[in-house]
């Protein structure tokens, strides 16, 4: 299929995402109202890809300058019309099992988006006795040793995602802009190759990695172990076909898609691994607006001369992945070495409210009622001023804006080894803020021992606090302005419009 420029489009920016904005809270979907906001002169139409069709409450007050959004089932691909001629949809049906083995090509894409044209859809290809017979096939091509009935539905299921992606009928936009891989990047991959118009990568996790321990950790798939561990392996089971989709995804988003755009050094690797061009990786770190948070007053504490008792806080929704526990666990090792010190937990508790009364219960059997304190949703500029350090437990985190936050505060920070975490702490080691130390202290995931030594040594050594206190609001100073996050995605779309309304012959994908 040729690459063709649509007419001009009412959208500057097709925003693809996967189960975020505007409909579910998190950090994602608040860098992408963020970041809609931040250009009001730019024209967004967002496509919303959510699980199954129906009305779902808006969790964001949306933008003025959204001018559409268009929700795309990834279980409700389009049913496709009763009679299609079969040549304008048999190259997509040949293309099914590349899909599930995550080999698809360019020319499948251009495949699927002809069927789509002609009104084929999930009728002929997954319903009809054509459809079934290429299940079979696929069957026993890619996963003979497996139970028939575990690979029928989880076809069906990956398939109806792809499906839905690449038969659907998208509003043009001058360019476009995926916040992952997955059924998203596929989907970008799907429009710049076929209008031709850029395709910018954003990616605050790996999609495709979080895929793989969410497969590997799942109880809906069937693993044969003596297939699954044998050195000479013949049969995939089916956690490895769906790891390979999603891995074939990700390859086709890094070729279609020009810059590849994360938030720290750390996750170039990864976007490497999987076959994106080193040529067009770019680091864009979320920002904060620092003033804001360097106003806040101090409410004076032991370094400060202050009554206040010392006082450390996690700042976080009380769920698993925070690891609350491991808070909860480090503040009773760390009473017992400092008697006065007071611990805050401040986020919600809604979430998962069988977990929370778990941290509840914790500290109510470690005896920490009155030094533990579980706060709920707070505003979190009330309670910076009264922090001394900054915990994160996490198991796992992308870039968390609370290390800017409680840092641009002049609150340092001890964190686990995850996501930007130690480059935000310690600094890029290959950028000039390394030289100005550490912004408070790293610790392994899920040892509690280690995070109340290293809030042990910020909270007694005040020559230490206030050199970590400074390193921080300077290392975000030279990285991590919310202005220069901006300007930074200002001159990506200026660029990316620039090349789609250019006359010259547009870009194909790698």
């Amino acid at each position: 299929m040729t690459p063709r420029h649509e007419p001009s489009p009412p959208a500057d920016v097709g925003l693809l995402l996967e189960g975020t904005y505007p409909y579910v809270l998190g950090g994602v979907s608040s860098w992408v109202h963020d970041l809609i906001r931040s250009h009001p002169e730019l024209r967004f139409h967002i496509v919303a890809l959510v699980p199954e069709p129906g009305e779902r409450p808006r969790r964001y007050e949306v933008p003025a300058n959204v001018v559409t959004i268009q929700d795309v089932p990834l279980q409700a691909p389009p049913q496709g019309l009763a009679r299609v001629p079969r040549a304008a949809w048999q190259p997509a049906l040949a293309a099914l099992p590349r899909l599930m083995q995550g080999t698809l090509g360019p020319d499948d894409l251009a495949a699927f988006a002809n069927a789509g044209a002609a009104g084929a859809g999930r009728h002929q290809l997954l319903d009809s006795e054509q459809g079934f017979a290429a299940a079979c096939a696929a069957y026993e091509a890619l996963a003979p040793g497996t139970s028939f009935l575990d690979f029928f539905w989880s076809w069906r299921s990956l398939l109806n995602g792809a499906l839905s992606v690449l038969l659907s009928t998208i509003p043009p936009a001058r360019c476009w802009h995926a916040v992952s891989t997955g059924f998203a990047g596929l989907l970008g991959a799907r429009l710049a190759i076929a209008t031709g118009r850029p395709l910018i990568l954003s990616e605050h996790g790996i999609y495709t990695n979080e895929r793989r321990i969410e497969v590997a950790m799942a109880d809906w798939l069937h693993r044969d172990p003596e297939l699954s561990f044998a050195p000479d392996k013949l049969v995939r089971d089916l956690r490895d076909l769906w790891v390979g989709a999603f891995e074939g995804f990700a390859r086709l988003t890094y070729a279609a898609a020009d810059p590849i755009i994360t938030l720290y050094r750390g996750n170039q690797a990864m976007q490497l691994r999987d076959g994106a061009a080193s040529e067009r990786l770019r680091v864009v770190p979320n920002g904060i607006a620092a003033d804001a948070y360097a106003a806040i007053p101090r409410v004076p504490g032991p370094h400060e001369g202050g009554a206040r008792p010392p006082t450390i806080g996690l700042i976080g929704r009380v769920v698993p992945i925070k690891d609350i526990k491991t808070f909860i666990r480090a503040a009773a090792i760390l009473r017992r070495d400092m008697p006065a010190v007071q611990v805050e937990i401040l986020g919600p508790e809604e979430e998962d409210p069988a977990y929370a009364a778990e941290c509840h219960a914790l500290l109510r059997d470690m005896g920490l009622e009155g030094c533990v304190h579980l706060r709920g949703r707070v505003q979190v500029k009330e309670w910076l001023g009264r922090l001394d350090v900054h915990v994160l437990t996490s198991i796992s985190e992308a870039q968390p804006l609370t290390i800017l936050e409680a840092g641009a505060a002049g609150v340092p920070c001890v964190a686990t080894d995850v996501g930007s975490c130690r480059e935000m702490i310690m600094g890029d080691p290959a950028g000039p803020d390394a030289q100005l130390g550490p912004g408070g202290m790293v610790v392994p995931v899920a040892d509690p021992a280690a995070v109340a030594a290293a809030c042990l040594r910020l909270l007694t050594d005040g020559t230490v606090h206030a050199a970590a206190a400074a390193a921080m609001r300077e290392r975000i100073r030279m990285r991590y302005l919310k202005q220069d996050c901006d300007a930074a995605y200002a001159a990506i779309y200026r660029d990316a419009i620039a090349l789609a309304d250019a006359p010259a012959a547009p870009r194909k994908a790698a």
